[in-house]
């Protein structure tokens, strides 16, 4: 059955200074068997020229430009400038296999009640292929459970109904990393997530600019579950998930904090913890 306009896709790339990747990326959307109408890369404030030749090798490309001010704000740019009823991201160091837009819109199409869809993946590091830690094993239905402990969907798996996207509030900018594990907990506790049990996409990791090498993730997830506690109307039981994995978290990252004498980090995360204490 052809697609209507109703399922119009748009892919949205944030980049910044990846001149060494943003062209296998690009390579990979244009070699889809289904190709997005819609592609947009988001130039977050490039100093390397990057993406100053794209629109002259790749047609129907569209560059917005702004000024640096991360990921977050990269992607909320693209999906607000986009007009297709659904939405892929897609990380300017990642790869999609040929058969992934195709693959996940026609298996939305079969789920009408789903509004948004993932896939498992690859990962490729410092060039080689490398086993996916079972909990990042990706997961179909109501998941908001396997969102807790780390980032259950990763970006460029996912489409995602540009209507709950913009219904949810996008994603946050003041969080410097863990933007995606913030956004799923939100989406995963009021919505079901579809699953193309297929590794579709290659997820490259290994080099310097990636924002998962940062230390200290969980400072973050602490900082997106306290959040999530504040602001959720979800169900009590989801409530009581997230404040539980919260303080389990935060004792980690105290502990740590202890053993390294940052006697700072341990008074802010020991406040945070007896907040949400007092809170239950």
């Amino acid at each position: 059955m052809p697609f209507n306009n109703f399922d119009r896709l748009a892919v949205v790339i944030p980049t910044f200074n990846r001149g060494r990747s943003i062209r296998r990326c690009l390579d990979s959307v244009y070699s889809q068997n289904r190709i997005p109408e819609e592609i947009i890369v988001v130039d977050d404030g490039s100093t390397d020229g990057s993406t100053s030749h794209l629109e002259k090798q790749y047609p129907g490309i569209r560059i917005l430009f702004q000024k640096n001010q991360g990921v977050s704000a990269a992607r909320n740019t693209g999906i607000r400038e986009a007009k297709s009823e659904w939405i892929a991201l897609l990380d300017s160091d990642d790869v999609w296999l040929k058969s992934k837009c195709d693959k996940q819109l026609k298996a939305l199409q079969n789920h009408p009640n789903y509004d948004i869809c993932h896939t498992q993946e690859k990962w490729i590091y410092k060039g080689r292929e490398k086993q996916i830690p079972q909990n990042y094993q990706k997961k179909s239905g109501w998941i908001f459970s396997d969102c807790l402990p780390v980032c259950a969907i990763s970006p460029s798996t996912a489409i995602v109904s540009r209507k709950l996207l913009i219904s949810i509030g996008l994603f946050d900018q003041t969080l410097p990393a863990c933007e995606d594990y913030d956004l799923w907990l939100r989406i995963a506790s009021l919505y079901p997530v579809l699953l193309v049990d297929e590794a579709l996409i290659e997820k490259y990791g290994g080099h310097s600019d990636q924002l998962s090498n940062q230390r200290g993730l969980d400072l973050y997830r602490i900082q997106a579950l306290e959040k999530f506690l504040n602001c959720s109307n979800s169900k009590t039981e989801y409530k009581k998930m997230a404040r539980d994995t919260l303080i389990k978290k935060c004792n980690i990252v105290i502990q740590g904090a202890e053993k390294s004498r940052n006697s700072e980090l341990e008074n802010r995360i020991s406040a945070i913890r007896d907040r949400v204490l007092l809170q239950a």
